[in-house]
């Protein structure tokens, strides 16, 4: 082959450290488009973002270039600090150490999108963690509760 081609879908999920300090609503729309522009100059495309005051959802391609885990550092890194110089309430804003990364089939593209739109009418029936769970288990992924919801 004399190209290399790929086109690889990610639905990424990660939590805020400290429950006490949120994502505020009206920061949310300003924090998924600084997000987008992330993920864009790592020559990645965003799908879709969403979530609640403490945690996010975020579908996009993964880079040929790129790690996965290089891609949702710099996410990471780069949108807490960011959102520190915001507005004060922020000053101790982190996210979480850990993350999850679920491959999504290009069939189910549109559902994850949906998914990840609804996710303030999702979190009126399930936590964080039970959503969490369910994706962990969805995708036989084992691990330890004590270290997958701690800071």
């Amino acid at each position: 082959m004399a190209q290399s081609l790929a086109k690889v879908y990610l639905h990424l999920i990660f939590h805020v450290k400290y429950d006490s300090v949120i994502i505020r609503e009206e920061d949310r729309p300003k924090l998924y488009s600084y997000i987008d522009g992330i993920i864009v100059n790592k020559n990645s495309t965003v799908l879709q973002i969403g979530g609640t005051s403490d945690h996010i959802h975020i579908l996009c391609t993964l880079p040929r270039t790129i790690s996965m885990s290089s891609l949702v550092e710099d996410i990471k890194k780069c949108s807490s600090s960011w959102i520190k110089t915001i507005n004060p309430c922020y000053s101790k804003f982190a996210w979480q150490g850990g993350y999850g990364v679920f491959s999504v089939s290009s069939s189910i593209v549109d559902n994850v999108k949906m998914y990840i739109l609804g996710q303030k009418e999702h979190h009126r029936k399930k936590t964080f963690q039970e959503e969490y769970e369910a994706f962990l288990k969805a995708y036989h992924i084992e691990y330890n509760p004590d270290y997958v919801f701690s800071d």
